[in-house]
């Protein structure tokens, strides 16, 4: 991903830009592999859970792959019209107050961070590192023009806090005992961080977090 380019035997290819990097991981399949390391992880911008189709789509899906009927693949963007609204992304305007919203769910993952959440030592090893805010609000730029907002909110935020920050925060062994997984740390900080302009400003704890 870093290096932007690909190397099959002893030639590299070079990624042309736009391009982007998927991975899977099959929880069933896990024998003659080894879990991706957390700094790897960590270029990803979204881990995302993917769940069992409902009925409908899996009546689809069972529908399309058992014919011999083939789909045809129309494109709808080209490499330069991608570019151009990543481009267009960073345009969005975000306030003041969402910027401070994202970096106080950040900065409390962070065990040594003054005004962290007391469960968040008790059950973190590792928090969310430097770079986290900027790739939850870029995403939520993202998520805000694609459905023609012109502005990003606090609840843009809380959508995709999940699929940015559950892998980006490890869990130690005492969440493992109580079964908390990082996905419940993250909706907890959710729930106890103020989304209302002004309510941050005026908790103490967050003045500790906005201070430090």
């Amino acid at each position: 991903m870093q290096e932007r380019q690909v190397t099959v035997g002893r030639i590299r290819h070079k990624l042309q830009d736009p391009f982007f990097v998927l991975a899977t991981q099959n929880p069933i399949e896990q024998e003659g592999t080894y879990p991706l390391p957390e700094a790897q992880q960590d270029r990803f911008m979204f881990k995302i859970f993917v769940n069992y189709p409902n009925f409908k789509e899996e009546f689809e899906i069972a529908r399309r792959t058992t014919t011999s009927t083939q789909e045809e693949i129309k494109p709808v963007l080209t490499g330069e019209q991608i570019l151009e609204l990543q481009r267009l992304v960073r345009r969005v305007p975000v306030t003041d107050h969402v910027l401070n919203y994202t970096l106080a769910l950040v900065r409390q993952t962070r065990l040594s961070e003054p005004g962290a959440p007391k469960f968040i030592r008790e059950w973190l090893s590792w928090g969310a590192g430097a770079a986290r805010h900027a790739v939850l609000i870029l995403a939520a730029r993202r998520g805000r023009s694609s459905k023609g907002r012109t502005h990003v909110q606090t609840e843009d935020i809380q959508q995709l806090a999940l699929p940015v920050l559950r892998h980006r925060i490890l869990t130690n062994f005492t969440a493992a005992s109580e079964g908390i997984s990082t996905d419940k740390v993250i909706e907890r900080l959710l729930r106890d961080t103020p989304a209302k302009e002004g309510e941050l400003t005026k908790d103490d704890r967050f003045k500790k977090i906005f201070a430090s």
